[in-house]
């Protein structure tokens, strides 16, 4: 606690003082700069497929700017989370093909990354954000512009990325921290000629963690992008990504429950009580995951007309993964009166899966007279979803070793290999599965006075399932459609600066067949729909230095499926229709620029989520409460113009796992320093410096790091 106080301490004073001798002779432009750097712009293009201004846009979203990750040294998108009010990070990624990037939890829903520039572009492992131009986080249910196979009821996560640029720069970076961290970067802006510009962004980071300082995990990005100016009207962008990662797997406990556990309901007493090393991976040498993604983008936008502008997109995004994926659960035996960790391992063998999409949208932007204007998006989508993943697992324990002390080194690579290489001893689960989705959409902003904006959308989307396999299960194929409509109204009380806004949004999802009892009969599901009506406030004051968000909003998922804990002969679960689920909750979230060269973001948000079919708190909802800020200062002239401090952390309350067992909660803090000149930057973080643990994770508990230091020099050109 005295480190907090004396932090804040610490950063108060060093702001009045900045403000008490500050002269502004000569530093308007310098300290616009800084505001770009130090506070999210909040105006969107590409995730509501149409420009819209913050103040006039009944959605409710949050957005990350590069320099807010340049300023705190960050360099993955799972550490930019910590600055999104109301997302909370759920699981680590584990770079399974498929489903392996990193889960986290928006208003009571689990989602993942899974769009690029507004398109379909899932990666499922780390993601590094070398090529990050700005993260973008729609709340709320978002099928009517995304469809059913990309969002969640909760929210989408959409990365804007670096585009080629008329002039040549570029730079280069170095970092080093501990857990044996080590990591290069480059940014390089290269126009060959002056109508076709080229841009490469590449990082290579090889890291221990706190588990295992000497695991060597390796991750390499390659991002380069090309834009060819064709005409004054038309453009062609040619962009590709490929992330290859080898890593190994962070420990995940599974099974949580007072029953086997000796009455224990929470980690934190599972370490003191039962031993459990928070610092322990349990697991032995090379146990690697090997994790590919590969993505092509290309799009042509044409501006027809001052009126009418047509974007064609056509993307290719292959995911990849092979290798293993060791688990765990805990338990109290009685006989030794001990606790003993039982080890397993699920790997994946060259799974794939992929998504090709084609997407077309044509922009009709309309000014009047008297403040009348309307902006159109109409849109047509084609995407083919291809799984090909196999699991292979073992088909008993690895074994069962006590939770503290013991030598661990046993579970390696070359004792699991030696196991899979006896058929007897694994079985395998393949997922065949080929979907096809056709999908037409159109969304209306009207602007019938000045300060009146009436937003109406409508999606119809087909699913045509062309049938698969889910282990020794035959899934059927199934063709099945359906409309997602939105609405919402903004009035600006005082224009520019306050508004009232409300909005309903739909997302959906087709769940195919399911077994309806024992016998196996099957019977096609109808689509689960998600509905949410929200309302609430918004400000942008001070010449847009101040922007503040607040809204209530209430969600209603129905004809979800429920699990009856019956089996057919085949193992498939046996369903019904009949579950549905309600999330309600609130948000507070600022960002504010008010002092010069001190800047405040945070927010605070409220979740209340109930499955109404055992009125019980699912497992995948999160915590209750979840709360963020980030405090910054940079001096903006005088000797020290460039240098910067800041300080930031996350709450999160108790969260329940498993129905009765607990991650508590947790307040992580952060600390950072730069030094931003002209023709480099020095930066140095420090993450976690109250070494707190704390344990995240949805039916599982994962780890997550203590006090980790990175330091970076980059050298700008």
């Amino acid at each position: 606690m005295k480190k907090i106080i004396v932090s804040v301490i610490a950063l108060v004073s060093t702001a009045a003082y900045a403000q008490e001798t500050d002269s502004i002779k000569n530093s308007k432009n310098i300290e616009e700069v800084i505001i770009n750097k130090m506070v999210k712009k909040l105006d969107t293009e590409s995730s509501n497929k149409m420009p819209v201004k913050f103040i006039e846009n009944p959605q409710v979203y949050s957005s990350i700017d590069k320099g807010i990750l340049e300023n705190e040294n960050i360099f993955t998108v799972d550490d930019a989370y910590r600055n999104v009010t109301g997302l909370q990070k759920m699981w680590n990624p584990t770079g399974r093909a498929g489903d392996g990037g990193s889960f986290f939890v928006l208003r009571g829903f689990p989602s993942q990354a899974s769009t690029r520039n507004g398109v379909v572009a899932p990666v499922t492992s780390t993601i590094d954000a070398i090529n990050v131009e700005t993260l973008e986080f729609l709340k709320g249910p978002v099928g009517t512009l995304y469809g059913s196979t990309v969002a969640s009821y909760g929210g989408l996560i959409n990365r804007v990325t670096k585009k080629p640029q008329q002039n040549f720069f570029g730079a280069v970076s170095a970092s080093a921290g501990n857990y044996n961290t080590y990591r290069a970067t480059a940014d390089i802006n290269a126009p060959i000629t002056k109508d076709l510009l080229f841009r490469i962004n590449t990082a290579y980071t090889n890291e221990g963690n706190f588990t295992k300082t000497d695991a060597k995990n390796q991750y390499t990005t390659f991002a380069p992008s090309l834009t060819y100016n064709v005409s004054d009207k038309v453009q062609l962008n040619v962009d590709y990504e490929l992330f290859n990662n080898r890593v190994t797997a962070n420990p995940y406990f599974f099974y949580l429950s007072p029953k086997t556990l000796n009455g224990i309901d929470n980690m934190k007493d599972l370490e003191k009580v039962a031993g459990l090393d928070y610092k322990e991976s349990y697991t032995g040498k090379d146990l690697y995951m090997t994790a590919r993604n590969s993505n092509v983008f290309g799009n042509v936008k044409w501006e027809i007309n001052d009126n009418i502008t047509s974007s064609t997109y056509i993307n290719n995004s292959d995911s990849y993964s092979d290798g293993y994926n060791p688990y765990f659960s805990i338990a109290y035996d009685a006989a030794s009166s001990s606790y003993l960790v039982a080890r397993a391992d699920q790997s994946t063998n060259d799974s794939k899966k992929s998504w090709f999409q084609i997407q077309q949208n044509f922009n009709f932007n309309y000014d009047f007279s008297n403040g009348m204007k309307n902006r159109t998006v109409v849109g047509f989508d084609y995407m083919r979803t291809t799984e090909r993943l196999r699991y292979k697992y073992l088909n008993s324990n690895f074994d069962t070793v006590v939770a503290a002390g013991a030598d661990y080194s046993g579970m390696n690579a070359g004792a699991l290999s030696a196991l899979y290489a006896n058929s007897a001893n694994f079985s395998t689960w393949d997922y065949l599965r080929d979907l096809n989705t056709y999908s037409g959409y159109i969304s209306n902003l009207f602007t019938p006075v000045e300060n009146l904006h009436i937003m109406a959308g409508l999606r119809y989307e087909n699913n045509d399932y062309l049938g698969g396999t889910s282990g020794t299960n035959i899934e059927l194929p199934f063709n099945q459609s359906a409309f997602s409509p939105k609405a919402g109204i903004v009035y600006e009380i005082v224009k520019e600066k306050f508004s009232v806004f409300g909005n309903y949004q739909n997302s959906f999802k087709s769940n195919g067949y399911y077994a309806s009892n024992v016998a196996g009969d099957m019977v096609l599901s109808d689509p689960q729909r998600g509905n949410q009506f929200e309302g609430g406030f918004k400000a942008s004051l001070f010449k847009n230095r101040f922007n503040a968000t607040v809204s209530y909003y209430n969600i209603k998922v129905k004809n979800q499926l429920l699990y009856t804990g019956e089996y057919t002969a085949s193992w498939a679960s046996v369903q019904k229709q009949a579950a549905s689920t309600l999330s309600k909750g609130f948000e507070l979230e600022v960002n504010a620029y008010l002092v010069k060269g001190f800047s405040l973001v945070g927010g605070l948000a409220y979740n209340d989520t109930i499955d109404e079919s055992t009125d019980l708190r699912p497992t995948t909802a999160g915590s209750f409460w979840n709360a963020n800020f980030n405090l910054a200062y940079q001096f903006v002239d005088g000797k020290v113009k460039g240098l910067g401090f800041g300080f930031g952390g996350n709450y999160a309350s108790d969260n329940n796992v498993t129905g009765d067992f607990i991650l508590p909660k947790y307040f992580v803090l952060n600390a950072n320093a730069f030094y931003d000149a002209k023709k480099f930057r020095i930066g140095v973080k420090v993450d976690n410096f109250t070494n707190e643990h704390y344990w995240t994770g949805y039916s599982t508990a994962n780890p997550q790091k203590l006090a980790n230091f990175l330091g970076t020099v980059a050298y700008k050109f």
